[in-house]
């Protein structure tokens, strides 16, 4: 039988890379964006190719109400959801006494509420069946603060907490939760957070959103719990725990900050 998964923020980037992954093996899909078109233009793609079912929910899951929005559309579909990936997030990059107040604080729903809001709504429906596996798209900014984007790095700092305490509790019950860390990613990322003029956007080249995608989607499957993508970024996370809190602070405003 062909396992359904329910990936958010899946018109682009990692999250488009997953559906394709998932789709790849047989599985099906429930797909969640704002954006309807590139939705529809993914859902006749991988119908087409793979011959699977996929269901599209065009949906902002910044507003309040929409993680139960999208539960309840699922329960009038009958579909089991055996994989969730809480994929979409955004950041912003800036002075926090300079950046909108408006997109923050729709920044902090969307990256924290929504995941916590759906991941509750899901996991007693794969408890009971006795299997289920969850992934949240942290970042390698939920190690450590990082000045410029502050309340980005606090959200994804939630993210790394909150997958790592729920795996804990969820062990023997056949459901896991894969909290998956990539560094800066050719994604779209960059552009969204406003990070273009950011030394490390510039200087470094960055993975693609499929190789991110698939270390993640396998490392899900594998119930890991946490995972960080990159040979660097591991070392980097590594070494964090060795030096003082205040130098690594410093140091992440350093490899940020515009030149």
């Amino acid at each position: 039988m062909s396992n359904t998964a329910l990936i958010t923020g899946a018109s682009s980037g990692i999250g488009l890379e997953l559906a394709r992954i998932h789709a790849s093996r047989g599985g099906n899909l429930i797909l969640v964006a704002r954006n309807k078109m590139k939705l529809d233009e993914l859902k006749s793609e991988l119908e087409a190719k793979y011959k699977i079912r996929v269901h599209i929910i065009s949906k902002d899951l910044s507003e309040i109400d929409s993680a139960v929005e999208v539960y309840d559309e699922v329960k009038k579909l009958n579909i089991s959801i055996d994989y969730l990936i809480n994929n979409a997030g955004y950041g912003d990059f800036g002075l926090f006494a300079e950046t909108n107040d408006e997109k923050e604080n729709r920044m902090i729903f969307l990256n924290i509420i929504t995941l916590t809001r759906l991941t509750k709504l899901f996991l007693p429906e794969m408890i009971s069946r006795g299997q289920g596996k969850i992934m949240n798209l942290g970042s390698t900014a939920s190690f450590q603060p990082v000045p410029l984007m502050g309340v980005y790095a606090a959200t994804k700092a939630y993210v790394l907490s909150f997958s790592e305490a729920l795996n804990n509790e969820l062990s023997g019950t056949g459901v896991t939760v894969t909290a998956l860390c990539p560094g800066l990613t050719e994604s779209g990322f960059v552009d969204a957070a406003a990070m273009n003029q950011s030394k490390m956007a510039k200087q470094k080249k960055l993975p693609g959103a499929k190789e991110v995608a698939e270390f993640g989607y396998q490392a899900m499957l594998k119930g890991k719990a946490v995972v960080v993508h990159g040979y660097g970024n591991r070392l980097l996370t590594i070494a964090q725990g060795l030096v003082p809190r205040g130098l690594v602070v410093n140091m992440t405003r350093k490899l940020i900050e515009s030149k």
